[in-house]
């Protein structure tokens, strides 16, 4: 039976106007209300989680809406495996980070490549300059609480108490691009995802997957016990270690190859439609057992 179920953001949960539907948000809490481990897996900081369920999980719960998703979540995958953080202790359980050292001297080479230059340190997501950040806050909406402007990021890295959990880079060009996949070259202890607009870049330490086992294993869970739903090239990781994988129908085809079945895309809430399917497996098998005894 599923114990966890770890459930990719952006492209699965939200659809492509970056929204979570009632259907979708109602479904998760009825998996958390039959006693399934919800685990939120993003390349979100944490604190840029979607805000209708960071409400009343990981802010203050006064709205109706907050009162509702208590105990919804406590655990999260952030910044794409860097970070395991348990919300109700307040604890980092697992991290996988970016050198201080390593960070800033890939800042420094970026440098004069006419990139926009992004960070999630501590938590939070930072930008370098107004523009950018007022960008950023447009795009996110009500998600947006983490955002932070700074004016150098190089410096701020090098000044920051905190080692970097991820690293993204923004570029306007294909030539601005291969330019920054030529740099990278030079870190072989990084690896980057990549959009047609933007590189995140992280530890290869780091990974969903790697984040998922490890929080599994301090939960006493097993991967046939795990569930994840994913659509993206970086939930690859997860379905390695998942006994259930579930991909979108907006996934890149690598992953619906890879997946168990297929639901629909995440503008038609499929990851509902998926939730809903486990939970009618889960009372299934509970009938079953209930009539074998």
């Amino acid at each position: 039976m599923i114990k966890l179920l770890a459930v990719d953001m952006d492209g699965t949960c939200l659809d492509g106007r970056s929204r979570i539907t009632d259907n979708t948000i109602k479904a998760l809490r009825e998996a958390a209300q039959a006693g399934i481990t919800i685990v939120p897996a993003t390349g979100r900081n944490l604190f840029c989680l979607p805000h209708r369920l960071a409400e009343g999980t990981l802010y203050g719960s006064r709205s109706a809406e907050g009162r509702k998703n208590r105990g919804l979540f406590r655990y999260v995958i952030s910044s794409n495996g860097a970070r395991v953080v348990d919300i109700q202790e307040k604890k980092t359980l697992f991290q996988a980070m970016i050198p201080k050292e390593t960070a800033a001297a890939l800042l420094e080479r970026c440098r004069g490549q006419r990139l926009i230059t992004a960070s999630h340190i501590s938590n939070r997501y930072l930008l370098q300059g107004r523009t950018a950040t007022l960008a950023g806050r447009l795009v996110y909406g009500r998600d947006a609480k983490g955002i932070y402007c700074v004016r150098d990021m190089l410096q701020t890295v090098k000044m920051s108490a905190f080692q970097t959990e991820e690293l993204q880079f923004y570029f306007f060009t294909h030539q601005s691009r291969r330019r920054l996949e030529n740099t990278l070259g030079l870190f072989p202890g990084l690896t980057a995802a990549y959009t047609s607009v933007y590189a995140e870049v992280y530890s290869r330490q780091a990974s969903k997957g790697r984040a998922l086992e490890a929080l599994a294993k301090r939960l006493g869970i097993t991967r046939e016990e795990i569930a994840c739903i994913g659509d993206g090239e970086n939930d690859l990781s997860m379905f390695a270690v998942s006994g259930l994988k579930i991909a979108m129908g907006n996934a890149f085809e690598g992953l619906k190859q890879q997946a168990d079945y297929v639901t629909s895309s995440n503008n038609r809430e499929g990851a509902a439609k998926a939730v809903r399917r486990i939970l009618d497996a889960e009372r299934f098998v509970s009938r079953f057992r209930c009539a074998e005894e």
